[in-house]
């Protein structure tokens, strides 16, 4: 898809190509189709709440897919271990940190083919994965829910396991996303019910969490193609220590990092996504619509809203009136319609349900799963 196409679109779904939504159910209900027709969004993310059988969920992303002029990008966070929204029609997949702790590269290589192949084959383009955390001994002991979904303790450990976790992802065809930059493993708390706060100065942050991401976006294969923002506060790099209501702006919704230090220091140049602007870090603080605006000023390019529909159309509601009065001005919308127009031309196209080669692709879990002695376990979301 060229960019040209996107920016003859009508201003009102030029912003609906902003949005990443979640969907109520398992079926393309009347409610569904609505909110779908309403917002025309740029993308659609899947939760375990949608997921019933394997053509069921190829049926629903079909039907979405039919519902739209412009083709979205259909995402899913299939992480493995606690993050594993397929668990209830595909085996589960190992945690991050059992491959680790397990020492095998291969097996990480492994699950990024397995799953992009099986992504593929239900609709999906793109994976919210791999967790770039680090995650140290000492801050194994946080409360933050990171804990089984590091690649390592140390920057070279999580760039290792994650760069052949992304060369069996994209290898299927299937776009993975880092997150959650810069980087929340130190943060004391998990950002689904408050922000973390991250106290690491610039320095220390450059040479441990962001490590694994500035050597990723130096390779000149260009791999990198969609980074996630976390919610988490950064005092020590803000550097004009932005507050709101007595409360540090969080990354998602901050220019300084956006735009000053994931694209013009770091020098990224390709896709960026908020994480969840209905968890409790943003809620706590932000009504929707005013997060919604804050984080495309911050240079945003796609923002997830996840489970209220009310939430969906208020955050487009809100974009399309910043819009429209120049709050968001013109060349923000184009820069972002641009990145969001090249992610959309790469996307491969789905690969036909063969549900044969479905359960072979799930006993290949099952399988991997016995080799490194994993044991099943977490919660569906």
């Amino acid at each position: 898809m060229l960019p040209e196409n996107l920016y003859s679109l009508p201003r009102e779904q030029q912003i609906g190509q902003f949005l990443f939504i979640g969907l109520p159910g398992t079926e393309l209900d009347a409610e569904t189709r609505a909110l779908i027709t309403e917002v025309q969004p740029g993308g659609v993310i899947i939760f375990g709440r949608n997921v019933a059988s394997a053509a069921q969920l190829r049926g629903l992303l079909d039907g979405v897919r039919e519902l739209l002029p412009t083709p979205p990008l259909f995402g899913i966070d299939q992480e493995g271990g606690l993050v594993d929204r397929l668990r209830r029609i595909f085996t589960p997949m190992p945690a991050a940190r059992t491959i680790r702790q397990h020492g095998d590269l291969a097996a990480a290589r492994a699950l990024g083919r397995i799953t992009g192949e099986t992504l593929r084959m239900l609709g999906f383009n793109i994976n919210f994965a791999p967790v770039m955390s680090i995650m140290t001994d000492d801050r194994d002991l946080l409360s933050n829910g990171l804990y089984s979904r590091s690649y390592g303790r140390s920057p070279g450990e999580v760039l290792g396991y994650t760069t052949v976790y992304m060369r069996g992802l994209q290898g299927a065809g299937c776009l993975g996303c880092l997150k959650h930059f810069p980087g929340i493993g130190a943060g004391e708390v998990d950002s689904h019910e408050e922000m973390p706060v991250v106290r690491l100065s610039h320095d220390d942050l450059i040479a441990q969490d962001l490590a694994p991401y500035i050597e990723l976006f130096q390779r000149r294969d260009d791999r990198v193609r969609c980074v996630m923002v976390s919610h988490g506060g950064f005092p020590n790099i803000d550097i004009k220590e932005e507050m709101t209501g007595g409360l540090l702006v969080p990354a998602s919704l901050n220019y300084n990092i956006v735009t000053q230090l994931l694209r013009h220091e770091l020098g990224y140049k390709h896709l960026v996504v908020t994480d969840d602007l209905e968890m409790g870090a943003i809620a706590r603080h932000y009504e929707i619509g005013d997060a919604a605006v804050r984080a495309s000023l911050a240079g945003e390019d796609m923002l997830l809203i996840c489970a209220s529909p009310e939430k969906i159309r208020r955050g487009h509601e809100a974009l399309l009136e910043a819009a429209n009065t120049g709050r968001l001005p013109q060349n923000r919308i184009r820069e972002s319609l641009h990145r969001i127009a090249k992610t959309k031309a790469i996307v491969e196209p789905p690969l036909p349900l063969d549900l044969e080669r479905f359960r072979l692709l799930s006993d290949s879990i099952e399988k991997l799963n016995s080799k490194l002695n994993y044991v099943y376990g977490g919660t569906v979301k």
